[in-house]
């Protein structure tokens, strides 16, 4: 047995079912030879961010691992992996390596030295007897501590030497370690609930990973307090029960805007409160309670009151317990919150009923929101936004049921992101009705993955958002290029992206009017049970509205 065997036993024992890849790297052999489905895409970058798809929804119960050729390979993922670093997501990345004798020669990419700073852990195979103890330290990391991205770069000339006998069965697989927060910490926690005038709840994707979303809601309804969720966090708590005020991103609800403004003090759960300008501030002079399983997100764009590092699912079970002992069920049934939440949804469902209920052709981009609300199961899909103005007409408005029935994502946008992620979320959750929605600009970036879809038969269906243009930077605000785009065309684009679909297998279907939105969903969940792409080109207008914003901090936004 070679060290690329035996890396492909270890990924067998540990539960690896799925790998995606560009090739060449000699693992991909291996791994089919343990009976690992091996997905070839039409780019690292798609690869990768698929890999990491199939991970954000796993909740570290099962990893998404990719695998690409050295050099250009490795060169090719760094925005995938910076993306997955930004989010947190822990997806195991194996890129070959040059020979030793060459790794460290310059202009030769050393894929572990050179991405230390967007990976959690990082590391280069360095002889054949360090496979174990080397994809040891790699599962670990996957399983433990705050998640991310793990690097292990395998040179050929390493990994294709024969093991040591006594090392082919030497793997110990590693267990998943929790902790909890200390009882002193709780109880400051708790006094600082019992004495706050507003509180709400700040829900971040720690939640999800904690597998703790019943516990969120318990604790919500114990205390009677409104939640919000960050973007990634979005799916934290069902956004039809009565305290939940939605997601935020660049803009949010008017309700998640008037809890943050008006709070006193928030419980963040979750979350590593990080600064990013892709969620809402936190308006200053707030008391805040942290919950993050990693003590470096502790103060470091917030100042914090209590710190409670440990597991979320942990953290919450021992507030409920010192809860209940100040409060008992008493204020369970308090209407006071609820009522103001409920006429924060009415304000915000009438101010937007004109976009969701346009008869206007092209279509509003709202309108389509609101069609997917109507026609979908959403307990049983799983929907994502794209970069850009997607996002925005999205977040705050597709209504998520059960824990990753939306994705959000996005502390770093990379532009076509949605579509290899979505095909991530369909492989692990193939009986799902799996569905990325995405402008003509980003599916210009990993438009050719869904060929990759349509080839292996994993049945996604796609909406685009067909403007001809860049709705991010519509015309006449402030990020506009009026002499850029009279004088060069920038930020305009043309397409037939159903023609596009058809022409690699997939079911293409050209949306012009309202009366067509809601066949074409019904078709498209009809076909991708047998497997079939559907690609949706919705011909729509750029709508510059948006939602709401809570006051800015220094221009400081976080996630």
């Amino acid at each position: 047995m070679n060290g690329t065997a035996l890396i492909a036993k270890i990924l067998k024992l540990e539960g690896t079912e799925v790998i995606t890849c560009f090739p060449s790297n000699p693992l991909i052999e291996a791994s089919s030879k343990e009976d690992i489905r091996v997905i070839a895409f039409r780019h690292e970058r798609g690869a990768l961010m698929a890999a990491d798809g199939y991970s954000r929804t796993s909740d570290r119960q099962k990893f998404g691992v990719c695998l690409v050729q050295s050099q250009a390979g490795a060169e090719n993922s760094v925005g995938a992996l910076s993306q997955a670093y930004a989010d947190n997501i822990p997806v195991l990345f194996m890129p070959g390596g040059p020979t030793l004798d060459k790794i460290s020669i310059k202009p030769n990419f050393w894929a572990s030295k050179i991405y230390e700073p967007v990976s959690k852990h990082a590391e280069t195979i360095l002889k054949v007897e360090d496979i174990p103890a080397a994809m040891r330290r790699a599962f670990h990391h996957l399983k433990n501590g705050k998640p991310g991205p793990v690097v292990v770069e395998m040179p050929q000339d390493v990994c294709s030497q024969e093991v040591p006998v006594q090392l082919e069965n030497a793997y110990h697989s590693p267990k998943r370690h929790t902790f909890r927060p200390s009882k002193e910490a709780i109880e400051d926690a708790a006094n600082i609930i019992h004495d706050s005038k507003n509180l709400m709840i700040w829900a971040g994707q720690g939640v999800l990973m904690a597998n703790a979303t019943k516990e969120l809601q318990t604790l919500a309804e114990l205390l009677s307090v409104p939640v919000y969720t960050t973007m990634p966090g979005k799916s934290a708590i069902d956004e039809r029960h009565d305290l939940s005020i939605g997601a935020g991103s660049q803009t949010t609800t008017l309700a998640a805007k008037e809890f943050l403004t008006h709070s006193d003090t928030i419980l963040a759960l979750g979350t590593s409160l990080t600064g990013t300008s892709y969620s809402q501030p936190i308006p200053p002079g707030k008391t805040i309670i942290q919950n993050v399983d990693n003590v470096d997100d502790i103060n470091k764009d917030e100042s914090v009151e209590v710190s409670l590092i440990g597991d979320t699912k942990e953290t919450i079970n021992l507030l409920i317990e010192d809860l209940k002992e100040l409060y008992g069920t008493a204020k369970m049934d308090d209407p006071t919150i609820r009522n103001e939440i409920a006429k924060y949804k009415k304000e915000m469902d009438d101010e937007f009923k004109p976009f969701l209920n346009s008869d206007e052709e092209p279509i509003s981009p709202y309108r389509i929101v609101n069609e997917i609300n109507k026609c979908l199961d959403l307990e049983n899909s799983i929907i994502t936004h794209d970069a850009g103005a997607p996002r925005e007409q999205m977040v705050g408005f597709i209504n998520a049921t059960i824990p990753h029935s939306y994705i959000g994502w996005g502390k770093t946008t990379h532009l076509g992101f949605g579509l290899p992620l979505i095909i991530g979320a369909k492989l692990a959750h193939p009986d799902k009705f799996c569905m990325n929605v995405m402008g003509d600009g980003a599916f210009g970036m990993s438009g050719m993955d869904f060929e990759t879809a349509t080839r292996q038969n994993i049945g996604i269906t796609t909406i685009i958002f067909n403007n001809g243009g860049m709705a991010t930077y519509p015309v006449g605000s402030p990020s506009d290029f009026p002499i850029a785009r009279e004088k060069s065309g920038v930020g305009l684009m043309t397409g037939n992206y159903a023609d596009f679909a058809r022409a690699f297998g997939a079911h293409g279907i050209q949306v012009t009017k309202i009366s067509e939105i809601e066949p074409a969903l019904e078709t498209a969940k009809g076909l991708n049970i047998s497997g079939k792409t559907v690609l949706i080109d919705v011909k729509t207008s750029m709508v510059s509205k948006r939602g709401h914003t809570a006051a800015v901090k220094f221009g400081a936004l976080k996630a």
